[in-house]
Protein backbone atom coordinates (compact mmCIF):
# COMPACT_ATOMS: atom_id res chain seq x y z
CA UNK A 1 0.00 0.00 0.00
CA UNK A 2 2.92 2.14 1.08
CA UNK A 3 4.56 1.64 -2.16
CA UNK A 4 1.55 1.99 -4.52
CA UNK A 5 0.54 5.57 -2.77
CA UNK A 6 4.19 6.99 -3.21
CA UNK A 7 4.56 5.47 -6.54
CA UNK A 8 1.26 7.59 -7.17
CA UNK A 9 2.57 10.82 -5.63
CA UNK A 10 6.09 10.50 -7.94
CA UNK A 11 3.46 9.94 -10.94
CA UNK A 12 1.85 12.89 -10.80
CA UNK A 13 4.82 15.07 -9.41
CA UNK A 14 6.26 14.06 -12.65
CA UNK A 15 3.41 14.64 -14.75
CA UNK A 16 2.46 18.48 -12.96
CA UNK A 17 6.42 19.10 -13.68
CA UNK A 18 6.36 17.42 -17.26
CA UNK A 19 3.37 20.07 -17.76
CA UNK A 20 4.61 23.01 -16.45
CA UNK A 21 7.91 22.64 -18.38
CA UNK A 22 6.07 22.58 -21.61
CA UNK A 23 3.57 25.74 -20.53
CA UNK A 24 6.92 27.47 -19.81
CA UNK A 25 8.71 26.55 -22.76
CA UNK A 26 5.60 27.60 -25.26
CA UNK A 27 5.40 30.41 -22.75
CA UNK A 28 9.18 31.47 -23.22
CA UNK A 29 8.76 30.98 -26.80
CA UNK A 30 5.61 33.16 -27.44
CA UNK A 31 7.41 35.71 -25.40
CA UNK A 32 10.34 35.93 -27.46
CA UNK A 33 8.78 35.92 -30.67
CA UNK A 34 6.39 38.63 -30.16
CA UNK A 35 10.08 40.48 -28.78
CA UNK A 36 11.51 39.60 -31.85
CA UNK A 37 9.07 40.89 -33.99
CA UNK A 38 8.65 44.10 -31.98
CA UNK A 39 12.67 44.74 -31.80
CA UNK A 40 12.58 44.12 -35.88
CA UNK A 41 9.79 46.54 -36.39
CA UNK A 42 11.66 49.30 -34.35
CA UNK A 43 14.83 48.79 -36.37
CA UNK A 44 12.34 49.10 -39.49
CA UNK A 45 11.30 52.49 -38.47
CA UNK A 46 14.58 53.68 -37.68
CA UNK A 47 16.30 52.25 -40.89
CA UNK A 48 13.04 53.86 -42.96
CA UNK A 49 13.94 57.18 -42.09
CA UNK A 50 17.49 56.49 -44.11
CA UNK A 51 18.45 55.05 -47.53
CA UNK A 52 19.32 51.54 -46.24
CA UNK A 53 21.49 51.18 -49.41
CA UNK A 54 23.09 54.14 -48.31
CA UNK A 55 23.78 53.01 -44.96
CA UNK A 56 27.90 53.18 -43.98
CA UNK A 57 29.28 49.68 -44.33
CA UNK A 58 30.20 50.07 -40.66
CA UNK A 59 26.90 49.80 -39.30
CA UNK A 60 26.01 47.04 -42.29
CA UNK A 61 28.64 45.18 -40.67
CA UNK A 62 27.04 45.13 -37.25
CA UNK A 63 23.49 44.70 -38.53
CA UNK A 64 25.09 41.45 -39.88
CA UNK A 65 26.91 40.49 -37.09
CA UNK A 66 23.32 40.97 -34.87
CA UNK A 67 22.12 38.36 -37.79
CA UNK A 68 19.69 41.75 -38.78
CA UNK A 69 19.20 41.36 -42.88
CA UNK A 70 17.83 44.36 -44.93
CA UNK A 71 16.12 44.18 -48.11
CA UNK A 72 14.56 46.86 -49.99
CA UNK A 73 12.07 45.58 -52.92
CA UNK A 74 9.64 47.08 -55.13
CA UNK A 75 6.42 47.39 -55.63
CA UNK A 76 6.03 44.99 -58.53
CA UNK A 77 8.67 42.75 -55.98
CA UNK A 78 12.02 43.37 -57.88
CA UNK A 79 14.63 43.49 -54.98
CA UNK A 80 16.54 46.79 -54.72
CA UNK A 81 18.62 45.90 -52.07
CA UNK A 82 19.55 43.35 -49.91
CA UNK A 83 22.10 43.52 -47.10
CA UNK A 84 23.34 40.07 -47.86
CA UNK A 85 23.47 39.12 -50.73
CA UNK A 86 23.28 40.57 -54.56
CA UNK A 87 20.24 41.88 -55.39
CA UNK A 88 20.36 41.07 -59.01
CA UNK A 89 20.31 37.68 -58.47
CA UNK A 90 17.62 37.32 -56.06
CA UNK A 91 14.02 36.34 -57.32
CA UNK A 92 11.03 38.52 -57.48
CA UNK A 93 10.05 38.64 -54.16
CA UNK A 94 6.26 39.93 -54.83
CA UNK A 95 4.41 36.44 -53.60
CA UNK A 96 6.14 36.32 -50.46
CA UNK A 97 3.79 36.68 -47.38
CA UNK A 98 5.24 39.36 -45.49
CA UNK A 99 5.24 41.11 -48.63
CA UNK A 100 2.36 40.75 -49.98
CA UNK A 101 0.64 41.95 -46.20
CA UNK A 102 2.61 45.04 -46.04
CA UNK A 103 1.50 45.93 -49.95
CA UNK A 104 -2.00 45.55 -48.73
CA UNK A 105 -2.13 46.71 -45.00
CA UNK A 106 0.96 47.92 -44.28
CA UNK A 107 3.04 45.98 -42.69
CA UNK A 108 3.53 42.24 -42.66
CA UNK A 109 4.96 39.29 -40.31
CA UNK A 110 6.49 35.82 -41.28
CA UNK A 111 8.69 33.10 -40.06
CA UNK A 112 9.56 30.74 -42.30
CA UNK A 113 12.78 28.95 -44.50
CA UNK A 114 14.75 31.70 -46.81
CA UNK A 115 14.75 30.58 -49.87
CA UNK A 116 17.96 32.60 -50.50
CA UNK A 117 19.91 32.04 -47.28
CA UNK A 118 18.50 28.60 -46.57
CA UNK A 119 18.03 29.70 -43.20
CA UNK A 120 14.74 29.78 -40.58
CA UNK A 121 14.50 33.55 -40.83
CA UNK A 122 12.14 35.97 -39.01
CA UNK A 123 11.04 38.52 -41.38
CA UNK A 124 9.40 42.34 -41.06
CA UNK A 125 8.06 44.05 -43.27
CA UNK A 126 6.88 47.63 -44.15
CA UNK A 127 5.64 49.62 -46.85
CA UNK A 128 7.23 53.06 -46.82
CA UNK A 129 5.69 56.55 -47.76
CA UNK A 130 7.46 56.38 -51.40
CA UNK A 131 5.64 52.68 -51.97
CA UNK A 132 8.29 50.23 -51.13
CA UNK A 133 8.39 47.74 -48.97
CA UNK A 134 11.47 47.81 -46.73
CA UNK A 135 12.09 44.29 -45.09
CA UNK A 136 14.02 43.30 -41.72
CA UNK A 137 15.37 39.41 -41.45
CA UNK A 138 17.02 38.11 -38.19
CA UNK A 139 18.26 34.64 -38.62
CA UNK A 140 17.02 32.34 -36.09
CA UNK A 141 19.83 30.37 -35.03
CA UNK A 142 20.63 32.79 -32.45
CA UNK A 143 17.47 32.73 -30.99
CA UNK A 144 16.91 28.84 -30.93
CA UNK A 145 20.25 29.03 -29.05
CA UNK A 146 18.37 30.37 -26.05
CA UNK A 147 15.60 27.98 -26.45
CA UNK A 148 18.25 25.18 -26.10
CA UNK A 149 19.44 27.32 -23.11
CA UNK A 150 15.78 27.40 -21.64
CA UNK A 151 15.45 23.85 -22.36
CA UNK A 152 18.39 22.49 -20.30
CA UNK A 153 17.70 24.72 -17.60
CA UNK A 154 14.09 23.83 -17.42
CA UNK A 155 14.85 20.07 -17.45
CA UNK A 156 18.17 20.84 -14.77
CA UNK A 157 14.94 22.58 -12.71
CA UNK A 158 12.32 20.27 -13.43
CA UNK A 159 14.63 17.45 -12.03
CA UNK A 160 15.95 19.25 -8.47
CA UNK A 161 11.84 19.63 -8.38
CA UNK A 162 11.41 16.02 -8.78
CA UNK A 163 13.96 15.09 -6.71
CA UNK A 164 12.35 17.19 -4.11
CA UNK A 165 8.97 15.81 -4.71
CA UNK A 166 10.63 12.10 -4.31
CA UNK A 167 11.73 12.62 -1.04
CA UNK A 168 8.78 14.95 -0.06
CA UNK A 169 6.43 12.35 -1.30
CA UNK A 170 8.14 9.57 0.81
CA UNK A 171 7.88 11.76 4.07
CA UNK A 172 4.19 12.81 3.53
CA UNK A 173 3.32 8.52 2.34
CA UNK A 174 4.85 7.61 5.99
CA UNK A 175 2.88 10.20 7.86
CA UNK A 176 -0.53 9.15 5.78
CA UNK A 177 -0.11 5.55 6.62
CA UNK A 178 1.24 5.66 10.19
CA UNK A 179 -2.31 6.10 11.13
CA UNK A 180 -3.40 3.23 9.22
CA UNK A 181 -0.84 0.96 10.46
CA UNK A 182 -1.30 1.50 13.83
CA UNK A 183 -4.98 0.66 13.28
CA UNK A 184 -3.20 -2.33 12.28
CA UNK A 185 -1.36 -3.37 15.21
CA UNK A 186 -3.87 -2.50 17.79
CA UNK A 187 -7.07 -0.73 16.66
CA UNK A 188 -8.25 -0.53 20.20
CA UNK A 189 -5.39 1.43 22.15
CA UNK A 190 -5.55 3.76 19.12
CA UNK A 191 -6.25 7.76 20.17
CA UNK A 192 -8.80 8.99 18.31
CA UNK A 193 -5.90 12.13 17.88
CA UNK A 194 -3.54 9.97 16.35
CA UNK A 195 -6.11 9.87 13.02
CA UNK A 196 -7.11 12.34 10.72
CA UNK A 197 -10.76 13.93 11.72
CA UNK A 198 -12.11 12.16 8.32
CA UNK A 199 -11.51 8.91 9.65
CA UNK A 200 -12.48 9.26 13.37
CA UNK A 201 -16.16 7.91 12.96
CA UNK A 202 -14.48 5.24 10.66
CA UNK A 203 -12.18 3.94 13.57
CA UNK A 204 -14.72 4.10 16.43
CA UNK A 205 -17.42 2.24 13.92
CA UNK A 206 -14.23 -0.10 13.98
CA UNK A 207 -13.49 0.09 17.34
CA UNK A 208 -16.87 -0.55 18.63
CA UNK A 209 -17.26 -3.77 16.15
CA UNK A 210 -14.15 -5.08 17.36
CA UNK A 211 -14.38 -4.58 21.55
CA UNK A 212 -18.36 -5.95 20.64
CA UNK A 213 -16.10 -8.95 18.51
CA UNK A 214 -13.82 -9.58 21.92
CA UNK A 215 -17.20 -9.64 23.87
CA UNK A 216 -19.12 -12.34 21.88
CA UNK A 217 -16.23 -14.65 21.33
CA UNK A 218 -15.57 -14.39 25.30
CA UNK A 219 -19.55 -14.60 25.86
CA UNK A 220 -19.23 -17.55 23.44
CA UNK A 221 -15.98 -19.19 25.40
CA UNK A 222 -17.64 -18.69 28.49
CA UNK A 223 -21.12 -20.02 27.53
CA UNK A 224 -19.27 -23.27 25.90
CA UNK A 225 -17.23 -23.89 29.20
CA UNK A 226 -20.56 -23.60 31.23
CA UNK A 227 -22.88 -25.73 29.00
CA UNK A 228 -19.89 -28.13 29.15
CA UNK A 229 -19.97 -27.98 33.52
CA UNK A 230 -23.80 -28.21 33.06
CA UNK A 231 -23.97 -31.39 30.13
CA UNK A 232 -21.43 -33.13 32.39
CA UNK A 233 -23.05 -33.14 35.57
CA UNK A 234 -26.30 -35.16 34.76
CA UNK A 235 -24.43 -37.09 32.67
CA UNK A 236 -21.69 -38.08 35.16
CA UNK A 237 -24.94 -39.11 37.52
CA UNK A 238 -26.74 -40.79 34.67
CA UNK A 239 -23.08 -43.15 33.73
CA UNK A 240 -23.03 -44.09 37.60
CA UNK A 241 -25.76 -44.99 38.30
CA UNK A 242 -26.20 -47.11 35.10
CA UNK A 243 -22.99 -48.94 35.73
CA UNK A 244 -24.31 -49.41 39.31
CA UNK A 245 -27.31 -50.95 37.95
CA UNK A 246 -25.37 -53.32 35.11
CA UNK A 247 -23.32 -54.57 37.59
CA UNK A 248 -25.62 -56.08 39.54
CA UNK A 249 -24.66 -54.64 43.01
CA UNK A 250 -27.92 -53.38 43.57
CA UNK A 251 -31.12 -54.66 45.59
CA UNK A 252 -34.60 -53.81 44.61
CA UNK A 253 -35.32 -50.94 46.33
CA UNK A 254 -31.50 -49.20 45.39
CA UNK A 255 -32.96 -50.06 41.57
CA UNK A 256 -36.05 -48.19 41.95
CA UNK A 257 -34.01 -45.13 43.64
CA UNK A 258 -30.97 -45.43 41.08
CA UNK A 259 -33.44 -45.56 37.98
CA UNK A 260 -35.55 -42.32 39.77
CA UNK A 261 -32.17 -40.19 39.86
CA UNK A 262 -31.77 -41.61 36.15
CA UNK A 263 -34.99 -40.13 34.66
CA UNK A 264 -34.60 -36.83 36.80
CA UNK A 265 -30.86 -36.94 35.73
CA UNK A 266 -32.11 -37.29 32.37
CA UNK A 267 -35.02 -34.60 32.47
CA UNK A 268 -32.98 -31.93 33.91
CA UNK A 269 -30.46 -32.95 30.65
CA UNK A 270 -33.13 -32.38 28.44
CA UNK A 271 -34.22 -28.88 29.86
CA UNK A 272 -30.34 -28.17 29.60
CA UNK A 273 -30.63 -29.17 26.20
CA UNK A 274 -34.22 -27.34 25.05
CA UNK A 275 -33.38 -24.27 26.44
CA UNK A 276 -29.31 -24.16 25.05
CA UNK A 277 -31.44 -24.83 21.46
CA UNK A 278 -33.92 -21.49 22.15
CA UNK A 279 -31.65 -19.61 23.04
CA UNK A 280 -29.04 -20.28 19.93
CA UNK A 281 -32.01 -19.75 17.82
CA UNK A 282 -32.40 -16.22 19.73
CA UNK A 283 -29.16 -15.53 19.10
CA UNK A 284 -29.21 -16.86 15.43
CA UNK A 285 -30.00 -13.19 13.27
CA UNK A 286 -31.07 -15.61 10.28
CA UNK A 287 -34.33 -16.69 12.39
CA UNK A 288 -37.36 -14.79 10.92
CA UNK A 289 -39.81 -14.03 13.40
CA UNK A 290 -43.59 -13.41 12.77
CA UNK A 291 -45.64 -11.26 14.61
CA UNK A 292 -49.16 -10.82 15.28
CA UNK A 293 -52.04 -9.72 17.65
CA UNK A 294 -51.83 -11.26 20.91
CA UNK A 295 -53.82 -10.31 24.18
CA UNK A 296 -51.27 -10.91 27.35
CA UNK A 297 -54.19 -11.55 29.44
CA UNK A 298 -55.38 -14.61 27.49
CA UNK A 299 -51.89 -16.05 27.37
CA UNK A 300 -51.60 -15.20 30.98
CA UNK A 301 -54.68 -17.78 31.49
CA UNK A 302 -52.83 -20.66 29.08
CA UNK A 303 -50.11 -20.15 31.41
CA UNK A 304 -51.28 -20.49 34.46
CA UNK A 305 -53.20 -23.74 33.25
CA UNK A 306 -49.62 -25.08 32.31
CA UNK A 307 -48.03 -24.20 35.94
CA UNK A 308 -51.19 -25.96 37.49
CA UNK A 309 -49.59 -29.46 38.54
CA UNK A 310 -46.18 -27.95 39.21
CA UNK A 311 -47.78 -25.11 41.32
CA UNK A 312 -49.58 -28.08 42.96
CA UNK A 313 -46.26 -29.74 43.89
CA UNK A 314 -44.55 -26.34 44.99
CA UNK A 315 -47.49 -26.05 47.41
CA UNK A 316 -47.84 -22.35 45.49
CA UNK A 317 -51.38 -20.97 44.33
CA UNK A 318 -51.10 -19.03 40.68
CA UNK A 319 -53.47 -16.63 39.77
CA UNK A 320 -54.28 -14.40 37.24
CA UNK A 321 -55.45 -10.61 37.55
CA UNK A 322 -56.15 -7.22 35.41
CA UNK A 323 -57.28 -6.76 32.07
CA UNK A 324 -56.88 -7.40 28.67
CA UNK A 325 -54.01 -6.51 26.78
CA UNK A 326 -52.69 -6.59 22.91
CA UNK A 327 -49.66 -6.33 21.85
CA UNK A 328 -47.84 -7.20 18.33
CA UNK A 329 -45.76 -10.30 18.98
CA UNK A 330 -44.52 -13.85 18.12
CA UNK A 331 -46.97 -16.21 19.69
CA UNK A 332 -44.19 -19.01 20.93
CA UNK A 333 -41.90 -16.50 22.00
CA UNK A 334 -44.38 -14.63 24.29
CA UNK A 335 -45.38 -17.89 25.42
CA UNK A 336 -41.92 -18.91 26.15
CA UNK A 337 -41.22 -15.72 28.05
CA UNK A 338 -44.85 -15.46 30.55
CA UNK A 339 -43.58 -19.61 31.07
CA UNK A 340 -39.93 -18.91 32.13
CA UNK A 341 -40.90 -15.85 34.59
CA UNK A 342 -43.79 -18.27 36.00
CA UNK A 343 -41.98 -21.36 35.85
CA UNK A 344 -39.04 -19.37 38.41
CA UNK A 345 -41.57 -17.78 40.67
CA UNK A 346 -42.81 -21.37 41.42
CA UNK A 347 -39.40 -22.77 41.71
CA UNK A 348 -37.98 -20.55 44.25
CA UNK A 349 -41.36 -19.73 45.83
CA UNK A 350 -41.69 -20.68 49.77
CA UNK A 351 -44.55 -23.62 50.69
CA UNK A 352 -48.43 -22.01 50.81
CA UNK A 353 -46.87 -19.26 48.92
CA UNK A 354 -48.28 -17.21 45.93
CA UNK A 355 -47.41 -16.31 42.69
CA UNK A 356 -49.89 -13.35 40.23
CA UNK A 357 -49.64 -12.74 36.95
CA UNK A 358 -51.09 -9.68 36.38
CA UNK A 359 -51.85 -7.63 32.94
CA UNK A 360 -53.15 -4.25 31.86
CA UNK A 361 -51.64 -1.13 30.22
CA UNK A 362 -49.36 1.44 31.74
CA UNK A 363 -48.93 5.06 30.35
CA UNK A 364 -50.33 3.61 27.18
CA UNK A 365 -48.17 0.63 27.13
CA UNK A 366 -49.24 -2.90 27.48
CA UNK A 367 -47.54 -4.49 30.55
CA UNK A 368 -47.14 -8.09 31.95
CA UNK A 369 -46.28 -8.65 36.24
CA UNK A 370 -45.18 -11.48 37.29
CA UNK A 371 -45.04 -11.34 41.49
CA UNK A 372 -43.88 -14.06 43.61
CA UNK A 373 -44.18 -14.37 47.33
CA UNK A 374 -40.64 -16.21 47.66
CA UNK A 375 -37.21 -16.32 49.08
CA UNK A 376 -36.08 -13.08 47.13
CA UNK A 377 -32.86 -12.40 45.24
CA UNK A 378 -30.14 -10.56 46.63
CA UNK A 379 -29.01 -7.11 46.19
CA UNK A 380 -25.60 -7.64 45.11
CA UNK A 381 -27.12 -10.70 42.76
CA UNK A 382 -30.11 -8.82 41.00
CA UNK A 383 -27.80 -6.97 37.84
CA UNK A 384 -26.67 -10.46 37.02
CA UNK A 385 -30.18 -12.86 37.14
CA UNK A 386 -30.09 -12.39 33.46
CA UNK A 387 -26.32 -13.71 32.84
CA UNK A 388 -26.26 -17.23 31.23
CA UNK A 389 -25.99 -20.09 33.78
CA UNK A 390 -26.46 -17.50 36.87
CA UNK A 391 -27.92 -19.10 39.80
CA UNK A 392 -28.77 -16.91 42.80
CA UNK A 393 -28.70 -20.09 44.99
CA UNK A 394 -27.06 -23.34 42.92
CA UNK A 395 -27.66 -25.79 45.43
CA UNK A 396 -31.45 -25.09 45.25
CA UNK A 397 -31.65 -24.68 41.55
CA UNK A 398 -30.14 -27.66 40.86
CA UNK A 399 -32.87 -29.14 43.43
CA UNK A 400 -35.88 -27.75 41.23
CA UNK A 401 -34.54 -28.68 37.82
CA UNK A 402 -32.86 -24.74 37.28
CA UNK A 403 -31.20 -24.41 34.13
CA UNK A 404 -30.00 -21.43 34.89
CA UNK A 405 -30.82 -20.22 30.96
CA UNK A 406 -34.22 -19.10 32.03
CA UNK A 407 -34.22 -15.84 32.59
CA UNK A 408 -31.37 -15.06 29.93
CA UNK A 409 -34.09 -16.26 27.41
CA UNK A 410 -36.64 -14.26 29.00
CA UNK A 411 -33.75 -11.13 28.06
CA UNK A 412 -33.51 -11.75 24.41
CA UNK A 413 -37.12 -12.43 24.06
CA UNK A 414 -38.06 -9.17 25.48
CA UNK A 415 -34.73 -7.53 23.39
CA UNK A 416 -36.57 -8.88 20.08
CA UNK A 417 -40.09 -7.37 20.68
CA UNK A 418 -38.32 -4.06 21.40
CA UNK A 419 -39.93 -4.00 25.20
CA UNK A 420 -38.21 -3.30 28.84
CA UNK A 421 -37.77 -5.19 31.86
CA UNK A 422 -37.60 -4.65 34.97
CA UNK A 423 -37.01 -6.47 38.46
CA UNK A 424 -37.81 -5.41 42.08
CA UNK A 425 -36.56 -8.22 44.72
CA UNK A 426 -36.33 -8.15 48.38
CA UNK A 427 -34.36 -11.21 50.25
CA UNK A 428 -37.11 -13.17 52.08
CA UNK A 429 -40.01 -10.88 50.61
CA UNK A 430 -40.46 -12.39 46.79
CA UNK A 431 -40.11 -10.68 43.90
CA UNK A 432 -41.49 -8.72 41.27
CA UNK A 433 -40.48 -8.35 37.12
CA UNK A 434 -42.11 -5.78 34.70
CA UNK A 435 -42.32 -5.95 31.35
CA UNK A 436 -43.53 -3.21 29.41
CA UNK A 437 -44.03 -3.56 25.30
CA UNK A 438 -43.77 -0.03 24.12
CA UNK A 439 -44.66 -0.92 20.82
Amino acid sequence: MKKKINSKFMLISAIAIIVMAICAMVLFYDILKKQIFDDLKANAHVISMMKPEDLPDEINYNLNKDGLRITLINEDGTVIYDSMEDESKMENHRERPEIVSALAAGEGRAMRKSTTSTKHTFYYAMRTDDGKVLRIGKDSNSIYSLIIKMVYLTLSVGFCVFVLCTVLAHRLTKRLVAPIEKMADNIVLLEENDVYDEMKPFVATIKKQHVDILKHSQMRQEFTANVSHELKTPLTAISGYAELIASGMTSGEDTIHFATEIHKSAERLQYLINDIIKLSELDSDDTKIEFETLDLHEMALNCQAMMEIPAEKNEVTVEVQGDSAEIRGNRNLIDELIYNLCSNAVRYNKKGGKVTIMTGTENGHPTLTVKDTGIGIPKEAQKRVFERFYRVDKSRSKSTGGTGLGLAIVKHIVAQHEAQISLESEEGAGTEIKVVFLK
